[in-house]
């Protein structure tokens, strides 16, 4: 039989300076271990704020686009209301007007125009 294996004798207790050492010991390992932890979660939010920005930012680029088409184009129906042609067409058809005659003119005076 050998000496660890002998039943007689108890294990070796620590003495209260070894125990003290330990304890010191895990108790900088723990914080250490929450430190780098709040680190690490910092590390992460910020990375995953960072990627939900850039998303963002890519969606209002799109509304951009989207509301630049649409300014061009309400741009070019606007030009075609205003077409004199198409005005013109509106009041002989649908108003029934006519260009008044010769006779039916009348000038009134103040525009600085000589009879």
């Amino acid at each position: 039989m050998t000496i660890d294996d002998s039943p007689d004798m108890p294990p070796p207790e620590e003495s209260p300076e070894q125990s003290k050492s330990t304890g010191v010991k895990y108790t900088h390992l723990i914080i250490a271990a929450f430190v780098l932890m709040g680190v690490a979660l910092v590390y992460v939010w910020s990375h995953v704020r960072m990627t939900e920005l850039d998303y963002k930012i890519a969606e209002e680029m799109n509304r951009r686009g989207q509301l630049l088409e649409e300014q061009r184009q309400l741009k070019v129906d606007i030009a075609t209301l205003k077409a004199p042609g198409r005005i013109e067409a509106i009041v002989k058809e649908k108003l029934q007007m006519t260009y008044p005659e010769r006779e039916q003119i009348i000038h009134l005076g103040g525009s600085g125009a000589k009879r």
